[in-house]
């Protein structure tokens, strides 16, 4: 498996927030809600994204954003206009003044906000993934706080389809716009670090190497096998200080360094699930026992993995 999809392979959107949203200008929504990665996708007319710490970005029809990092952000028809509305965590929106504006602006089926849909109106679709675990924090890392993808860069035509399914009502729909939010983040993000100028981390490009990119993928596919540089070598056919230094050239770290942090990002999306207990997140990332987890998860995250679960 490839290194995006390995990232994304594992935890994915569960029961994400997703919503349309009709906007009349002059419109703004600051985005408070927190999430880890949040989606703004424009289907007409078009939308200013405003970053806590960087550059307003102007999308139009068929234009996505991708927000990392959980920070606040405004959507708005001009970066000058001043918030109608506030979003919080679990996608509650306020007025500026505290006022519930949930079921004031409610417009339908996972519809909301103050548009009429006619000429002018704006219309976006919005979707975040709550909880850490449904993105991988070395995912998240990788990226900067926008990510924008053009329309028609990210390949398949997925906004249409989600714009068709967001606002029915049927048994399992849930499951079928996680699902194509997956599919959509997974397209967006493909775009993205297809870009020259995306500056895609080491162990992104390193997969492109025929002896590098061997054995990242064993690391990937396999986290929990008992690892060593002279078993990666064997396996990509080179020796072992060649691997070493290979790897530690593309990648920016030694192969076992490397390892240690995959396996630690694993366990701690394993964690945020509720039937995870550290023992069996410990077998499946490569510990032998939940001792030998908490004591590599303390000592290079600085918490217990059980604090972490809680949301330490």
């Amino acid at each position: 498996m490839d290194a995006l999809g390995s990232l994304l392979e594992g935890p994915r959107a569960r029961g994400a927030f997703l919503m349309r949203v009709l906007l009349d200008p002059p419109w703004a929504v600051l985005v408070r809600d927190r999430a880890p990665l949040s989606v703004v996708c424009v289907t007409r007319e078009h939308a200013w994204v405003v970053p806590e710490r960087s550059e307003p970005v102007r999308l139009v029809r068929g234009d996505l954003a991708l927000l990392g990092g959980a920070e606040t952000f405004l959507v708005a028809d001009d970066p000058a206009t001043e918030p109608r509305a506030h979003i919080l965590p679990g996608g509650c929106g306020v007025s500026p003044s505290g006022e519930d504006l949930c079921e004031v602006l409610e417009q339908g089926v996972r519809t909301w906000g103050t548009g009429a849909g006619g000429p002018g109106s704006a219309e976006l679709l919005v979707g975040t993934y709550q909880l850490p675990g449904e993105i991988t924090g070395r995912l998240l890392r990788a990226l900067p706080p926008v990510v924008v993808v053009r329309d028609g860069e990210a390949g398949a035509p997925l906004l249409p389809l989600l714009a068709a399914e967001i606002v029915r009502d049927e048994p399992g729909q849930e499951v079928v716009l996680d699902r194509l939010l997956d599919l959509l983040v997974t397209s967006a993000l493909r775009a993205w670090f297809a870009r020259p100028e995306a500056e895609a981390p080491g162990w992104y490009r390193a997969y492109g190497d025929p002896v590098v990119g061997l054995a990242l993928r064993l690391l990937h596919d396999h986290p929990a096998h008992p690892w060593t540089v002279a078993a990666l070598a064997e396996r990509a056919g080179v020796s072992r200080a060649a691997l070493g230094r290979r790897f530690s050239a593309l990648v920016g770290e030694p192969p076992m360094s490397y390892l240690t942090g995959w396996r630690l990002d694993l366990a701690a999306d394993l964690l945020r699930r509720p039937e995870a207990t550290v023992d069996s997140v410990a077998r499946r990332v490569g510990y032998g026992s939940g001792f030998a987890l908490s004591a590599a998860f303390k000592r290079e995250r600085g918490i217990s993995p059980s604090r972490h679960r809680d949301g330490g």
